[in-house]
């Protein structure tokens, strides 16, 4: 348990050196007014809090740095969480959702590229293309008497494929007029859509086609069900080489590393999608990433929504010697922004 002596120069400290990226000194904190203690009480404290494992020195004669753990205590206990956001920052984000967008791959492109403009990290973030994507075509293949391949097709050029059982009241002329009468009635329909537009649309007709309603209907829940398979969630940057105006990142095998994983889409995906899981707001610092490229990186993320289902998120990756505050308040902004957006986009493409 830190006293709130320590608390106070552990917070100065990390403020200082996320301003400066030079260690911090006794001397220099003595400065500061609104500290007012000694330069000789600050080094006893900074040993204490070296030695508790919150500061390190980097070099002999140096003065001291947060440790990873340092930058944890900093976030958990003593970061801001009421920042005020700057003045150009408020005008950049207005200026963003002035802009009308009428895809969700627009928009969440705009806000990375935002989020890197504001921060000088690399903004990132994912959305389901689920919301986006349009039925472009539905197969039925038949195996033998009792099965099928069932092949979806979207606008984003994916394909699904399950094999589904043709339930006995189902002659296999009905299962092609089936196949026709989806292909007829759901062609371009977003894929969220489509099993309510089969209620709305296409029952009162597959009663009025087909041999054994009972069993078509059997059918088509199996078909639904694979136009319903998760889909492969967007990635998307904004400025990745961001990372290289960071002093940490001078050294050219670390921000080789990092680049690298930006580059693996796949990697990047996994990373932020295993922080959506762990509520609205993670901040993983350092070593608590499991990727080792991002042993020296903070990773801060914060889920996007429609109502009350999260469809994405939207993150920040820098050096561990980041703007907490600053960043966390822009990621609140932008992510309540954008789950806005998505929100209107997805209430004109239902009511289209």
């Amino acid at each position: 348990m830190l006293t709130e002596r320590q608390k106070s120069i552990l917070r100065m400290i990390v403020d200082d050196y996320v301003r400066s990226a030079e260690p911090v000194g006794s001397r220099t904190l003595s400065k500061h007014v609104e500290l007012g203690y000694s330069a000789a009480t600050i080094r006893n404290e900074m040993a204490d809090l070296e030695a508790l494992g919150y500061l390190e020195q980097p070099h002999t004669s140096a003065g001291r740095i947060p440790s990873q753990a340092g930058y944890r205590y900093y976030v958990d206990h003593l970061v801001s969480q009421d920042v005020a956001l700057r003045a150009k920052d408020i005008e950049e984000i207005k200026q963003l959702f002035a802009t009308r967008v009428s895809a969700f791959e627009q928009a969440a492109q705009q806000v990375a590229h935002v989020l890197s403009s504001l921060t000088q990290y690399t903004g990132v973030v994912l959305g389901a293309k689920v919301y986006d994507t349009t039925l472009k075509s539905l197969q039925l293949v038949p195996l033998s008497g009792q099965s099928a391949v069932v092949l979806v097709i979207n606008s984003a050029g994916q394909v699904q494929n399950k094999t589904v059982t043709i339930p006995d009241g189902v002659p296999m002329h009905d299962v092609m007029q089936l196949t026709e009468m989806i292909n007829r009635a759901l062609c371009g329909t977003p894929m969220y859509r489509i099993r309510s537009r089969v209620y709305e649309e296409l029952m009162r007709e597959v009663a009025r086609h087909m041999e054994d309603y009972e069993e078509a209907s059997r059918l088509l829940d199996q078909i639904l069900q694979v136009t319903e398979e998760p889909q492969e969630p967007n990635v998307f940057l904004g400025q990745a080489t961001n990372m290289l105006l960071q002093p940490e990142f001078q050294n050219i095998h670390k921000a080789k590393s990092v680049l690298s994983w930006l580059e693996k889409r796949d990697e990047v995906l996994v990373s932020l999608a295993t922080n959506a899981l762990h509520g609205d707001l993670r901040v993983r610092i350092g070593a608590e990433n499991e990727v080792e490229s991002l042993q020296d990186c903070t990773l801060i993320t914060t889920s996007l929504h429609i109502g009350q289902i999260p469809i994405g998120v939207v993150g920040v990756v820098g050096p561990t010697r980041m703007e907490y505050g600053r960043v966390i308040a822009l990621l609140r902004t932008l992510s309540s922004g954008l789950s806005d957006v998505y929100g209107r986009i997805y209430s004109g493409h239902s009511s289209g």
